[in-house]
């Protein structure tokens, strides 16, 4: 499957369930106490950041996604802290003050090592439940809804939640809790891990069992299909006609803490922009590779997708609209990455083609390849031209193992689209002089290089087309 990172934005998702407050105290540590045998920390920093369902919430701003959060907090310190930070992360608040105190969890950190957590919260029963009225104020903007359970209490009566977002059309995402899975009924997809999955329907000794056990749960249930992370083993997507299994992407697990939110926004970002639902899992388990090699808990952003995406090589090399690529240029900056560019009309893709671009790519990090729109090369190279489409061009290019991002340009040269990036390197054809390149001038005058490759003879697009006019 190749992947693209989809325009997140489009997704707009209410969040309700458990938010908590994870707070983290960070410091050196040398010598044990001599109180008791445990270590002495020197707590020199401290870090606070949204938890539970808010940590989801957070998840889904750090992808660009619209979102509202709706769950309950203290009238106390910890809960003006939640709120301040979901502010800051863009999240709209529906929290209301229905619990005795904000759930919260303490960590004491040292060189990298989790020490110890302290919680503070009350019994489930002591916090009401998500009001319908709250609810109902972001379900009508949403297109998605995502329920996170903790088992805190927010989630009391999650069946009446799910029944008023599927009556408003909305597809409903649940991060189980418990062994009692009727209460999820009608929503449109579970996400328990295998423990929480071997709790409702009994250990499974192999995949089949599980994708059995899953199809008849689902039905029992009427959920349109489940998903059960897996750990080192990935994910398993189980849907009525069929099953898929996801392979663990992570390189180094650093910290599991907060990767089941991370999953389940993403999935929930995915659909809400118009990916499928595989296309979304397959996203999601990206996602939980990249969160899992971080402290704590943490987000994932769509520039950490799509710079995952390429260094696989399995995907995220895409076609772009100017916009979207000075927005990716600008995140390889960030990343201190070295920018190629070169372009042409690359009607019929040849030998010669690839040798070139494959020359280029090796002068940097990321080769952008601007195309000659159809109109324009009819211009240069007069009727008849071009052989392909647009479309059809652009998307050769762009499965190219050398090439990183495709976009297209209307006017006779690159000049504008060469101004507004500012590549490192602008290079062209050994068929050219340095100095005869459009953009050369503003290259250098940038600071970068301007480089004329090798000239492959024999290869070119004028020649394959005489050739294959003589044979008819």
């Amino acid at each position: 499957m190749t992947l693209t990172v989809p325009d997140f934005s489009a997704s707009r998702v209410l969040v309700a369930g458990d938010v908590m407050l994870d707070r983290y105290w960070l410091g050196p540590t040398s010598r044990i106490s001599p109180e008791a045998p445990v270590p002495v920390v020197n707590i020199e920093g401290h870090e606070d950041r949204a938890g539970g369902a808010a940590n989801v919430a957070t998840n889904l701003r750090a992808l660009d996604a619209v979102c509202a959060v709706s769950g309950v907090i203290g009238n106390d310190e910890e809960g003006h802290v939640l709120e301040r930070l979901l502010s800051d992360a863009g999240v709209t608040s529906l929290l209301e003050h229905g619990a005795p105190r904000t759930i919260t969890k303490l960590r004491v950190l040292s060189r990298n090592q989790q020490l110890i957590r302290l919680d503070r919260e009350d019994r489930a029963d002591a916090v009401d439940a998500i009001s319908i009225d709250a609810f109902k104020a972001g379900l009508a903007a949403a297109n998605v809804v995502v329920l996170s359970d903790y088992a805190k209490g927010a989630l009391r009566d999650p069946l009446t939640l799910i029944e008023q977002a599927r009556a408003a059309g909305k597809p409903v995402l649940v991060d189980p809790k418990g062994a009692q899975f009727e209460k999820y009924s009608g929503a449109t997809l579970l996400t328990p891990n295998l423990s929480e999955f071997e709790a409702v329907v009994g250990q499974c000794h192999s995949d089949d069992e599980l994708v059995q056990k899953g199809r008849e749960l689902c039905r029992r249930l009427s959920v349109q299909a489940m998903l059960v992370t897996r750990s080192a083993q990935g994910m398993t997507l189980i849907e009525a006609d069929k099953s898929t299994h996801f392979a663990a992407a992570a390189r180094e697990v650093y910290d599991v803490t907060g990767a089941g939110d991370t999953v389940i926004a993403t999935l929930a970002a995915a659909l809400g922009a118009g990916a499928t639902l595989e296309q979304s899992v397959a996203l999601a388990n990206l996602a939980a590779s990249i969160v899992v090699g971080k402290l704590g808990v943490a987000t994932v952003s769509r520039s950490e997708l799509r710079q995952a995406l390429h260094r696989r090589g399995t995907g995220g090399r895409s076609t772009l609209t100017p916009t979207q690529l000075e927005q990716a240029v600008n995140e390889a900056r960030a990343r201190g990455e070295r920018l190629v560019f070169t372009n042409g009309c690359f009607d019929l893709l040849h030998a010669g083609h690839v040798a070139y671009l494959e020359e280029a790519k090796a002068l940097g990090h990321r080769l952008i390849v601007a195309v000659n729109d159809d109109d324009s090369v009819r211009r240069l190279k007069g009727e008849g031209r071009p052989v392909n489409s647009l479309e059809d061009r652009m998307a050769v290019l762009s499965g190219l193992a050398s090439v990183d991002w495709v976009t297209s340009f209307g006017d006779d040269t690159p000049l504008a689209l060469i101004e507004t990036l500012s590549p490192d390197v602008l290079v062209k054809g050994g068929d050219y002089e340095a100095d005869a390149i459009v953009g050369a001038d503003w290259v250098r005058q940038s600071g970068g290089d301007v480089k004329v490759l090798t000239f492959k003879a024999g290869r070119s697009t004028t020649e394959l087309i005489a050739a294959i006019q003589r044979m008819r």
